[in-house]
């Protein structure tokens, strides 16, 4: 157990995490091509939710809470959710490298989405969200089902959910090819790098619900998660529905991927790399681990897209783009250091 996990309790862990969340916040409506102050972010939100009339700017105030703040808002969201996700598949599958863009989820809520857009599948009766939703339950049914066919152990799953996600990323690709003008194609492919850009409160009333929802439902399973590290089996003679336990764990997480899928993209890297930072802070029991999962990803969502404004002048990076350039070297010094401790 880490020190920190020593001293802190599961309620003090997630406090220091929402603190954290909440400055994070303030730094994403603060920071980007033009800056404004901090003391100007705090007025404009109070402006807004309190009307305290603060004397302010009404370009800043705009800034802040009609595009900034909500954009912060959607970033904290997608992370949390894509982290809690990668946390739950990698607890219940008791692998690694299992996150929603390793194992296929990703790819089919994206390929969901983009048929229901562009090929007009469920004749108008389909959301985006619910077709990005089937289409990850489908991606998800089809990596198990040949993890199963190949054998068992975690290689099989993790080759699986590459083939699944590589087929899946063929039907985008194909979709988009067949059906999109250059104007839709070029929208399109930014937007599965990972796009924030068009993000404003009512995309918040739709994900933060969802992950709350989510967090709530797997902080409710901490203690079978906690089972699951022995395998199914023990899990099983220690009491666990090892069935309702996995199939509501799974769709939580497709419906966590697929609602932010269908808003800003596929982004990769977060539900990998997060949960094994998390696991290095607090430990391996889950009613630590979930909410500073959870909050991480937020945290680190937000500084991407802050980064994301700011590495080019005058220009805005994919999302995707930055969790890959981060996640990528951190999850390699994770990988190093898991290796020295063994």
């Amino acid at each position: 157990m880490s020190a920190i996990a020593r001293i802190l309790t599961p309620t003090g862990a997630t406090l220091v995490a929402l603190v954290l969340v909440v400055i994070a916040l303030w730094f994403g409506a603060a920071i980007g091509e033009t800056s404004i102050p901090f003391d100007v972010v705090a007025k404009a939100v109070a402006n807004r939710l309190w009307a305290a009339g603060y004397p302010i700017a009404a370009i800043d105030e705009g800034i802040v809470w009609s595009y900034r703040l909500s954009r912060a808002v959607v970033a904290a969201c997608c992370g949390a959710s894509l982290a809690l996700s990668g946390l739950v598949l990698q607890s219940l599958l008791r692998n690694p490298l299992a996150d929603p863009y390793i194992m296929g989820i990703s790819a089919g809520a994206s390929t969901g989405a983009v048929a229901v857009v562009l090929l007009g599948f469920g004749a108008g009766f389909l959301s985006l969200p619910l077709g990005a939703f089937l289409g990850a339950v489908l991606a998800f049914l089809l990596v198990s089902l040949l993890a199963s066919r190949a054998g068992k152990g975690s290689a099989a799953i993790i080759l699986a959910g590459v083939a699944g996600s590589q087929l899946f990323n063929a039907l985008t690709s194909f979709i988009v090819t067949k059906s999109a003008n250059a104007e839709q194609a070029r929208g399109i492919m930014f937007w599965l790098l990972g796009n924030l850009s068009g993000v404003r409160w009512p995309d918040v009333w739709l994900c933060l619900p969802v992950t709350l929802l989510g967090l709530i439902v797997c902080l409710l399973h901490a203690r079978s998660l906690d089972a699951f590290a022995f395998g199914t089996r023990s899990a099983a003679s220690l009491g666990v529905s090892v069935g309702r336990v996995y199939c509501t764990s799974i769709a939580v997480s497709a419906v966590m991927t697929a609602t932010l899928v269908s808003l800003v993209g596929s982004i990769g890297f977060v539900g990998l790399v997060v949960p094994h930072a998390a696991r290095l802070l607090v430990g391996t029991r889950h009613n630590r681990l979930i909410p500073v999962a959870t909050f991480g990803g937020a945290i680190f969502m937000i500084l991407c897209d802050v980064l994301s404004r700011v590495l080019l002048k005058g220009q805005v990076l994919p999302i995707g783009v930055v969790t890959a350039l981060i996640g990528a070297p951190v999850f390699a010094v994770l990988l190093l250091e898991r290796r020295a401790k063994v």
